[in-house]
């Protein structure tokens, strides 16, 4: 079957979204729940989309908003943004530094327990941004905490199985390598599910065909930073919604959200 357009692109179909949830905010520092399919920003990677994070937020609040880390287009969840440039250097230096904490829930196929994947991973240049960039960087350093929460099977064919085995994983980077947990659950032999450029396409058409699922099943659930101006510790989760939550229990495997 042929990839339609939306997943070619790597992004959830959807309409229009609607206000953004706000997880926690002061008067420096907003964090969203972002859904899937929405840019943090303009981007090339779609010259044609017409809604972004940084503008919808800025008109939601009423003030000027700056990101200071990125989620793909197709993850859900936490994403920071702060309301002042002196905020904004002080908290990009901790992502920089990695002393941020974040944790992801993801749908895998198959069955995996529980583990640490030290697995360097290969710079991946953008086309156009890193045009003048070095092309001989050698495989960064990766590393990647992965831990069993929930386990499936469900009784649909895909391939020569006549069922088919899912995992509900809590992800957990130790490092903020590109598409690191995408890249490495592939490499670990269990692809997220709607995972167009790193996943396996016979098990998105199944989600597609019998669970209408048309997104990447990855959320980032956590995220834990120090304060810019109290430097206090702060940590915001960000529940599991709309087709996500759904076909979590359309396929039987629970989710408790932990505030």
């Amino acid at each position: 079957m042929l990839a339609t357009v939306a997943e070619q692109q790597d992004i959830s179909v959807q309409s229009s979204t609607p206000e953004l949830e706000i997880l926690y905010q002061d008067d420096y520092v907003v964090a969203i729940n972002k859904p899937s399919g929405l840019l943090v920003h303009r981007s090339w990677l779609d010259t044609h989309a017409t809604e972004f994070a940084v503008q919808k937020l800025r008109d939601q609040i009423g003030q000027h908003v700056y990101p200071v880390h990125r989620l793909d287009r197709p993850t859900s969840g936490v994403l920071l943004f702060v309301l002042d440039k002196d905020s904004a250097r002080h908290l990009m230096q901790q992502f920089i530094d990695q002393t941020t904490e974040k944790n992801y829930l993801a749908v895998v196929r198959g069955h995996l327990d529980q583990g640490i994947l030290d697995y360097p991973l290969k710079y991946q240049y953008d086309k156009i941004a890193d045009k003048k960039a070095d092309m001989t960087k050698p495989p960064q350093e990766a590393v990647t905490e992965y831990r069993c929460l929930a386990k499936t099977e469900i009784p649909i064919a895909v391939g020569p199985y006549q069922a088919s085995r899912y995992s509900l994983m809590e992800l957990i980077p130790k490092t903020g390598r590109k598409h690191q947990l995408r890249r490495h659950m592939k490499h670990l032999r269990h692809p997220i599910v709607g995972d167009t450029s790193h996943g396996d396409g016979k098990h998105n058409t199944m989600f597609r065909e019998n669970f209408a699922i048309h997104r990447l099943l990855l959320h980032a659930a956590y995220l834990s930073f120090t304060h810019p101006k109290t430097e206090q510790k702060i940590e915001v989760h960000a529940p599991i919604t709309g087709d996500f939550l759904r076909v979590l229990s359309d396929i039987n495997l629970p989710y408790k959200f932990r505030e």
